[in-house]
């Protein structure tokens, strides 16, 4: 199994869910997230008031898919996440030695179903 941990754009968000969708992968957890990189510290206006923001609001996705089906995921949010600029986002790829289910105690594959 593989954890693939994206972080992207918000306003990319539906399009990624909707494309993972249409091809199968209906689970995942978001989470809203701040952080920097390239993109540093930008400025904004609010009420007039001009501010500089260190920290950048992005979304983190995170799917747990099998070996097989990884690359097809990769692929897709690359190209539904991607509006070329920087501060696209990254991903993240973790192998997982196991998962469970807590309402069955069902582990490894049978957690997915």
């Amino acid at each position: 199994m593989k954890k693939i941990e994206a972080i992207i754009r918000p306003a990319r968000l539906d399009r990624v869910n909707d494309a993972l969708g249409s091809r199968g992968f209906i689970g995942l957890t978001m989470t809203q997230v701040v952080g920097c990189g390239k993109q540093k510290r930008h400025t904004r206006i609010y009420r007039d008031v001009v501010y500089t923001a260190q920290f950048i609001s992005k979304v983190k996705i995170e799917i747990l898919v099998m070996d097989n089906l990884a690359e097809e995921v990769i692929q897709v949010i690359m190209k539904e996440g991607r509006i070329g600029e920087s501060g696209d986002g990254k991903i993240f790829v973790s192998d997982i030695k196991n998962a469970y289910r807590i309402r069955t105690g069902a582990k490894g594959v049978q957690a997915f179903q």
